[in-house]
């Protein structure tokens, strides 16, 4: 993805540097990443895994940023400005009111949020509370190695994921989603949760369509092929468990390839209804 000459984005809290990230378990926060990256993405319990999951206690001196975290700064800044641009034109024209971005929270190891306690492990997520997306930057070392979801488009990816979770928020699709789960039974909350994430993963899709210009050969396979690394489906498998539908909460590799495809495709976020259709 060519982002040399993109401004990067203001709405950026880099929250890393603080203090040492801390370890869970006895795992370095790399192996904590992989097995709970597993964890967020399929709904399995994986803290057995974690031999007992409390984080141990950390420095609060400050440290310095190491080149790649840097870098990872830099580049999830400019990955954001993009957004920004994105759906500034698209909100209005789609929805037929004013795009409020959101901020996106940068840290390491862990960090609090109104949601909860975050942690690299617990993969990158939104939080409606304070409209902020939250995401260790390790997380894509994480997916390059362990996921197999390499190159930087599928970084990018990740974050226009979690700022289509935003652009639900600013829909009240998400509170209108959570309500129903609030009132379903836990296959049924899993199955709305389902369509939410297809949707988000078909309105990063609208995303990619409108920055081709800056993509570079074989980006838009590093996306699908993180679509397909992440879908339940495959993260069970990976788990050694057979896949077991009733749990899913993103979709299928398949559903998730398809869903961004429909999204880059069409470049249109009506075509990203997901909860009005029903063959996901």
């Amino acid at each position: 993805m060519r982002l040399r000459n993109i401004r990067g984005s203001r709405n950026v809290e880099d929250r890393r540097g603080r203090g040492g990230g801390a370890a869970v378990g006895g795992l370095g926060i790399g192996g904590v990443l992989l097995v709970l990256a597993i964890g967020y993405f399929t709904g399995i319990d994986v803290t057995p895994l974690l031999n007992g999951g409390a984080p141990q206690s950390q420095s609060a001196e400050p440290r310095e940023l190491t080149p790649a975290e840097k870098q990872a700064g830099e580049f999830s800044a400019r990955v954001l400005a993009t957004t920004e641009e994105v759906w500034s034109d698209v909100f209005p024209d789609s929805f037929g009111g004013p795009y409020d971005p959101p901020t996106l929270v940068l840290f390491s190891g862990v960090t609090s949020s109104p949601c909860g306690g975050a942690s690299g492990a617990t993969g990158p997520f939104y939080c409606p509370a304070d409209e902020k997306a939250y995401l260790d930057t390790e997380f894509f070392a994480t997916m390059r190695s362990q996921l197999g979801a390499e190159g930087d488009f599928a970084a990018a990816y990740v974050i226009a994921h979690e700022v289509a979770h935003h652009v639900q928020n600013e829909l009240g699709i998400l509170g209108e989603v959570n309500a129903l789960r609030q009132r379903s039974s836990e296959r049924e909350a899993n199955a709305l949760t389902v369509r939410l994430e297809l949707q988000a993963d078909c309105l990063s899709g609208v995303w990619a369509s409108k920055v081709q210009g800056l993509m570079e050969k074989g980006d838009l396979d590093e996306a699908l092929n993180a679509a397909r690394q992440i879908g339940d489906d495959t993260l069970q498998r990976r788990a050694g468990r057979v896949p077991q539908p009733h749990t899913f909460t993103h979709g299928t590799s398949e559903q998730r390839q398809r869903w961004f495809a429909t999204g880059f495709d069409s470049g249109d976020p009506q075509a990203c209804d997901t909860f009005g259709t029903d063959t996901l």
